[in-house]
């Protein structure tokens, strides 16, 4: 008789554990209402997590009463609670202060603290005022660690352009 109270308790237990469970299922999109791809969706306090798909979607297992923390790059991020299984609609807004933090290296994207390497900018003014015939011949001598040298004394003769890198025993050539 003991055995079968504690089995039927231990099933009753189990079951309601397992009631409260949500499949929660939902969309994060910026203010223009557009998705936002990649954005983590993380249940507060554990590694209970997702990331947004191409379309903004997502779908996370959580706990009834869970909070989410809804982060992207660029964005402030957002603390919403679970309290059903009814499709989320998470708005996350642009935070401005971290875009000027950012740095769009050509292989992703990196807090200005973190990189480590040279990065020089050339923005349109310095380009203006230069007359020039090719971009090449315009960004000469501006950006260092590139050299930029005319392929041939021809005139209108293409540029090679040079950009510093890490040589190996097999190749020194430059990065570019």
């Amino acid at each position: 008789m003991k055995r079968l109270a504690t089995l039927i308790l231990a099933l009753g237990l189990s079951l309601a554990a397992f009631a409260q469970n949500y499949t929660v299922k939902g969309v994060v999109l910026d203010n223009a209402r557009q998705p936002i791809v990649g954005a983590f969706i993380v249940e507060q306090g554990t590694s209970n997590g997702t990331s947004a798909g191409l379309d903004g979607e997502f779908t996370l297992r959580v706990p009834a009463g869970a909070v989410l923390e809804v982060s992207c790059i660029g964005y402030v991020t957002r603390t919403v609670t679970v309290a059903s299984e009814q499709p989320l609609e998470i708005i996350l807004e642009d935070d401005m202060e971290m875009l000027e933090e950012t740095v769009v290296v050509g292989y992703g994207v990196q807090k200005k603290s973190v990189v480590t390497a040279s990065i020089s900018k050339v923005d349109g003014d310095a380009l203006n005022k230069v007359r020039a015939s090719t971009v090449n011949d315009a960004i000469k001598g501006k950006v260092s660690g590139v050299q930029i040298t005319q392929a041939s004394g021809q005139p209108g003769s293409g540029s090679q352009i040079k950009i510093r890198g890490i040589g190996s025993v097999n190749n020194s050539d430059p990065l570019y």
